[in-house]
């Protein structure tokens, strides 16, 4: 399975390693242009390669779009219908400003990422981890140690090719319920960002205040 990312910073990099570890093969972009990659692609090794935001979209099976908050707006949506998305975007408005309705709670950044991407299939993912902590954190599957990661979605099949990716590169999976409900792992809440098991993790949600 090939992975398009739109955005390849921190979270984008350490991700785009870790499965690429776990048999996947990425297609890396950013705002600046396939060339301004190259590094990064010799870091990764064969399994990457470089291209623009719209061609990693088309080329990804599955896409994570993991840029700042407030570069939603200006993303093409080219090559994303029907395709599941991987939300990893938090709110922070020193950076992106002030958005009414974060503000207001009546939507949730991944809600805010499906209208843009109205064709695809949004998955909150990724955005409750340190993103140092992504290629370090992983466990096998059957450790009874291993962490938990939280996710939410609208749409069950989306659900579970994320759960997949996780499960691949370390993780057991929480399934926080429907995309709105992402809010119990946004910056601020007692799951943000928490080292926990499967359990915990469940508990540190339910804590989560609308």
């Amino acid at each position: 399975m090939k992975i398009g990312f739109i955005g390849s910073g921190n979270i984008g990099q350490a991700v785009a390693a870790s499965a690429i570890r776990a048999g996947y093969s990425v297609v890396m972009s950013n705002s600046r242009g396939p060339e301004t990659l190259a590094g990064l692609i010799r870091k990764l090794g064969p399994k990457a390669k470089a291209a623009t935001a719209e061609q990693a979209a088309q080329e990804g099976d599955l896409v994570v779009v993991t840029v700042p908050l407030y570069a939603l707006p200006q993303l093409n949506t080219n090559g994303t219908k029907g395709k599941t998305l991987i939300d990893t975007m938090n709110y922070y408005p020193s950076r992106d400003g002030q958005i009414e309705a974060l503000d207001n709670g009546s939507a949730t950044t991944s809600e805010l990422t499906a209208a843009h991407f109205p064709d695809a299939h949004v998955v909150k993912a990724f955005n409750s981890i340190f993103a140092s902590e992504i290629e370090t954190t992983g466990n096998p599957e059957g450790d009874s140690h291993r962490r938990a990661l939280p996710i939410a979605g609208d749409n069950p099949e989306a659900k579970q090719q994320v759960i997949e990716l996780l499960d691949a590169i370390g993780f057991d999976v929480v399934d926080a319920g429907p995309l709105h409900e992402g809010f119990r792992f946004q910056n601020g809440t007692p799951a943000y960002c928490a080292h926990a098991e499967r359990k915990q993790l469940s508990e540190l949600l339910n804590r989560a205040k609308a």
